[in-house]
């Protein structure tokens, strides 16, 4: 019986299928089987940061290139940290959830010792803040980090008293003394920003960990309290919160009142469409940390309402994602962390974007995954590590579709 070979575009079509699925089955087993929650996450986390790449490009341009010559020089910068922190972020996604809970007190107490650093000769300060240090021309903002550790270390405490959180006591000890210490070092720093979204997350971990809401009233009512001398304490946070209560006046121009003018007058001038990427006249040294801070003003000037609006979807995902996983997950570790970190990133993200639309008085806190900056990427792009990590192991359809891949893995070779 005559035989008939197999069309040449056939065979090869057969191999190139076969070599997909073999890169697809390497792929999961390296990192997890993927699920809708991670794959939003993933997906969102990095359209964020390659837009946040493309912002700091335009808005760090002019400057710049009168510091050194170059307009790519801080946008160098800017890409290397993200390259460094989205293989930071997926080696964590890969560690086992365990992990987390072994190297919890590690991860504060270094934490802890990198923020004292700050006030030695390593330290140093900008802007009226002192947070961050410095060796061998690196610098490092410790603070950003030891929101991770909280994030991570508080949802380990709440994990082993997961049975005895109705005590108020077994919930504030040790948190409290160890949460205080580590916002109180930052606040020695004057760096007032940072001290909110830290204590903001540390609440909302308690918070998603099940605590009663009358057990947080009493630290509420205490911090409420010790805030009105904390801000009295300094002429600039003073001139800042009266300008954002009474309105500015021509005498509060160049004083407390430059950098929020500017940053009104640049969304302004957007209008729906933008003046075009690249275009912003506010750049032009009238607006002061135009690739940090107030990078959402060059959003709003370059790209319109409408790249606002954007900017303001990507974040409502990114919630509703966090939100999907705290609502899913089984294990008391994957809730609070998840939860802490939906309180920080996207609570960050609100109180940077309701500071440049005049909602809030300034704060100076960068936007997550967006704003330049080195430390506050890598601490963002960490703390989603953690949450895939933990999503991974506690989502049942993940497992399975894991268990899946085991058992196709050898015929899948076979075929090869």
């Amino acid at each position: 019986m005559a035989t008939t070979a197999a069309p040449f575009g056939a065979t090869e079509g057969g191999r190139v299928e076969r070599m997909g699925r073999r890169a697809l089955v390497r792929v999961r087993s390296i990192f997890g089987a993927p699920t809708l929650n991670a794959a939003l996450l993933t997906g969102t986390t990095l359209f964020l940061v390659v837009f946040g790449l493309v912002m700091v490009l335009s808005s760090s341009s002019v400057e710049s290139y009168v510091a050194g010559g170059s307009f790519f020089t801080d946008f160098v910068k800017q890409a290397a940290f993200a390259s460094i922190g989205v293989v930071v972020m997926l080696v964590a996604a890969r560690l086992p959830a365990a992990t987390w809970q072994r190297v919890a007190w590690i991860g504060i107490l270094l934490g802890i010792a990198l923020q004292v650093l700050v006030f030695t000769p390593l330290g140093f300060g900008a802007n009226g803040n002192r947070n961050w240090i410095g060796v061998g021309g690196f610098s490092l903002q410790p603070s950003e980090f030891v929101k991770v550790a909280l994030c991570v270390w508080l949802a380990m405490i709440m994990t082993r008293k997961q049975k005895r959180l109705d005590s108020f006591w077994q919930v504030w000890i040790p948190a409290a003394p160890v949460a205080g210490l580590s916002i109180g070092l930052v606040l020695l720093g004057s760096d007032l920003g940072t001290v909110v979204i830290m204590v903001a997350l540390s609440f909302g971990a308690l918070w998603f960990a099940g605590v009663k809401w009358w057990h947080l009233l009493l630290p509420v009512a205490a911090l409420v309290v010790l805030a009105v001398p904390v801000v009295l304490s300094s002429a600039s946070r003073v001139r800042r919160i009266t300008a954002f209560l009474q309105g500015c006046t021509d005498a509060d121009y160049y004083s407390g009142c430059w950098q929020q003018l500017h940053g009104t007058w640049a969304l302004s001038a957007g209008g729906l469409f933008g003046v075009g990427l690249g275009n912003s006249r506010a750049k032009w040294n009238w607006l002061p940390e135009a690739d940090n801070d107030y990078i959402f003003a060059i959003i709003g000037e370059e790209l319109g309402l409408l790249g606002a609006v954007v900017v303001l979807a990507l974040f409502a995902l990114l919630a509703w994602t966090l939100l999907r996983i705290v609502r899913q997950a089984r294990l008391q570790m994957t809730r609070v962390v998840t939860g802490a970190a939906m309180v920080w990133l996207v609570g960050q993200a609100l109180v940077n974007i309701g500071v440049v639309l005049g909602l809030l008085p300034v704060l100076g806190v960068p936007l997550p995954f967006i704003s330049s900056g080195g430390s506050q990427l890598i601490a963002a792009l960490l703390i989603v590590g953690v949450v895939l990590s933990l999503e991974r192991v506690d989502n049942p359809r993940a497992r399975g579709e894991e268990l899946t891949v085991s058992r196709v893995r050898p015929r899948a070779a076979a075929r090869v």
